[in-house]
């Protein structure tokens, strides 16, 4: 079988971020390391890569270790993904007879295109501010199922928020994020991670785009607030703007000055709305702007079109992080989450990027190729409690309390797409207002924004 060369991408810049983090070698060393990394990822995007290239740029006391993850990452890659995929790639669109009525498709999540970068805002109270703006996203070739016409989606696409590079670069940024998180109680690391994923994708070293206004790393820091914030926090002699450590630090005390300051607007009637999002608001328009608009920034077409688009990107892609980030930090999902509820997400991000296979899937895992909507939450509820769910979306409604969607925890069951017979689709809240879910056909298991005419039901 012929693995996707996106899979050992990932799994190899993870492992060789992995073995330069944190151990004690000279400056120079990690940033040779860090810089074949960056320059891995980036040619990754868009081509195969050549992976002994990489291996040979790395230093020579790393190579072996770097190649036996190259062969650990291809076993393991191949030997989670073969079992699911069907002896010829045609088995994909000829699935089997389902018990249910086949899923009325969906209108496809619509794709991001490539975001551009915001002009600087006016100056507030005749002194110039210094926010920092959202870098930009990328559209990325879309990997093919070896030996067949079905397209499926890049891993953007199945997390939204997220590019290849942030998933890669994700074991080198992990330490930083924990301990920016735990700063103060108000910003946790899966914020700043998905702030920086909005920011500038994770884009760091002295290739880093730098935006037009001239705010540069993975943390886009205009220079009067580096001045201010930026320390040396890895021990290396000096504040890089370019780096990981000192950024992610200098962003984590940042939105802590700034959420202290905020909330204390908030008690004193100045200001109203979610001291997190007033927070991330002023990281992009500048806390001036917040007290101005005694809340979230508006009026001025930036804060229209910029600032709460950003604002409301973060705490969407939030869960996914938390996600992403639990195998580094052993972060829970939050929210009023329960074990079996974290449980019930964890085994369906199990099979993010299988294909929608109409009838698939069962409480054993995936049939002819992958699931449908209600095979996945059936197998992804039973391996989680035991509870065998009836098999189409229409009877497992049936199953379970209802509970308002505003009260909906991760693991809870949603149901939309209704019709006469019932709902037509199911799919798993993960948090954040956002779900796990087999789509239809042509698509596959992915995270997406919960539908607006869907109910939830708790099953557990």
């Amino acid at each position: 079988m012929s693995v996707d060369p996106s899979a050992v991408i990932v799994a190899v810049a993870t492992a060789a971020g992995a073995l330069v983090q944190g151990a004690d070698i000279p400056a120079e060393i990690k940033d040779q390391v860090n810089g074949a990394i960056e320059s891995f990822e980036a040619t990754a995007e868009n081509t195969d890569t050549d992976v002994e290239n990489f291996v040979a740029s790395l230093p020579e006391p790393m190579q072996q270790g770097a190649q036996q993850a190259v062969e650990d990452a291809t076993a393991a890659v191949a030997g989670a993904i073969e079992p699911h995929l069907p002896d010829e790639a045609a088995a994909v669109l000829r699935p089997p007879v389902p018990e249910a009525a086949p899923l009325v498709p969906e209108p496809p999540a619509a794709r991001p295109g490539p975001f551009g970068m915001p002009v600087q805002p006016p100056a507030i109270g005749g002194a110039a501010e210094t926010p920092r703006y959202g870098g930009s996203g990328t559209l990325q070739t879309e990997p093919m199922i070896p030996g067949s016409a079905v397209t499926l989606p890049s891993i953007p696409a199945i997390l939204p928020g997220t590019r290849l590079a942030p998933i890669g670069a994700i074991a080198v940024f992990a330490p930083w994020l924990k301990k920016a998180g735990a700063l103060c109680d108000g910003i946790s690391a899966p914020v700043l991670a998905a702030l920086y994923s909005a920011e500038n994708g994770f884009r760091y070293g002295p290739t880093a785009p730098v935006s037009p206004v001239g705010a540069r790393g993975p943390g886009q820091f205009m220079p009067g607030t580096w001045d201010q914030y930026g320390k040396d926090a890895d021990g290396d002699g000096r504040a890089d703007v370019l780096g990981i450590a000192d950024p992610v630090m200098a962003s984590g005390n940042l939105l802590c000055d700034n959420y202290k300051l905020i909330d204390g607007w908030k008690k004193r009637g100045l200001v109203e709305g979610d001291t997190l999002d007033l927070t991330l608001a002023a990281y992009n328009a500048g806390v001036g702007a917040v007290k101005r608009s005694g809340g979230m920034p508006s009026g001025h077409p930036d804060y229209e079109n910029q600032t709460k688009p950003y604002v409301a990107k973060i705490r969407a892609a939030e869960p996914v992080f938390a996600r992403m980030l639990s195998p580094f930090l052993g972060l829970g999902i939050g929210g009023g989450s329960s074990d079996l509820g974290n449980r019930i997400v964890d085994l369906a991000f199990k099979y993010l990027g299988l294909p929608y296979v109409w009838g698939g899937g069962n409480i054993s895992g995936p049939s002819g190729g992958g699931f449908d909507c209600s095979g996945l939450t059936s197998y992804a509820v039973f391996g989680a409690t035991g509870i065998t769910l009836p098999r189409t979306s229409e009877t497992q409604w049936h199953v379970g309390t209802e509970v308002p969607l505003h009260a909906a925890r991760p693991g809870d069951l949603l149901f939309g797409n209704w019709q006469a017979g019932g709902p037509g689709h199911v799919a798993i809240y993960i948090g954040g207002g956002q779900m796990v879910h087999a789509p239809t056909t042509g698509d596959v298991v992915r995270v997406g924004p919960v539908f607006p005419d869907m109910k939830a039901r708790r099953i557990f």
